[in-house]
């Protein structure tokens, strides 16, 4: 005859095998009703984050970028260096906004230099002076700094010379110059060279 602790534990060894081997969607009933657990899967973690980046990372992004990255790099590099955050709802307005106000200053620098451009092409001509020689050759020749300082003596403006292209004069006569004002505004500047 058999002990009841044998029976037992055949009978339980034959419930463990058949609650871990079972359907995992059938909640299991275990025989004395002391204790009921149901065994789900655990939902897999995201695997990217979506952030903006705080300052230019190599290989990564420039400033101020939206990316996606992975969980791990973000959490165990970015986040600790400070490099990066996570993008919420209110930041993505902020950087709306940021957008909008340098779209707008763009257009007002492009639009003042549209109004700047306009004033030198309706001056007409600017007058060089410069001692001549023979014919129509001049002594020495006329610089871009000799244009800005016209400028800056008739108009009261300003003017980088780094910004003038000017062809190069050596002789008496009409020329044209180029004034780049804005990467889409390019101000075209008469210039009268004469001999005194």
């Amino acid at each position: 005859m058999a002990s009841p602790l044998s029976s037992l534990s055949s009978n339980s060894s034959s419930l463990l095998h058949h609650t871990f081997t079972g359907s995992s969607k059938v909640p299991i009933h275990f025989p004395n009703k002391t204790a009921r657990f149901l065994v789900f899967a655990q939902k897999k973690a995201k695997k990217t984050r979506k952030i903006i980046l705080k300052e230019d990372v190599a290989d990564v992004g420039k400033q101020g970028e939206l990316l996606d990255v992975k969980a791990g790099f973000y959490r165990n590099y970015l986040l600790p260096m400070g490099m990066a955050q996570l993008v919420t709802p209110q930041i993505l307005k902020e950087m709306k906004i940021e957008e909008e106000r340098i779209e707008a200053e763009k257009r007002r620098v492009k639009e003042e230099a549209q109004q700047l451009a306009l004033i030198f092409e309706t001056v007409g001509a600017f007058k060089v002076k410069r001692k001549g020689g023979k014919g129509k050759q001049i002594f020495g020749s006329v610089t871009a700094q000799d244009l800005v300082d016209i400028i800056k003596a008739q108009l009261q403006r300003e003017v980088d010379k780094r910004i003038v292209d000017l062809p190069e004069i050596r002789e008496t006569g009409e020329y044209v110059a180029e004034l780049k004002l804005h990467p889409e505004v390019t101000a075209r500047v008469k210039l009268n060279v004469y001999a005194n």
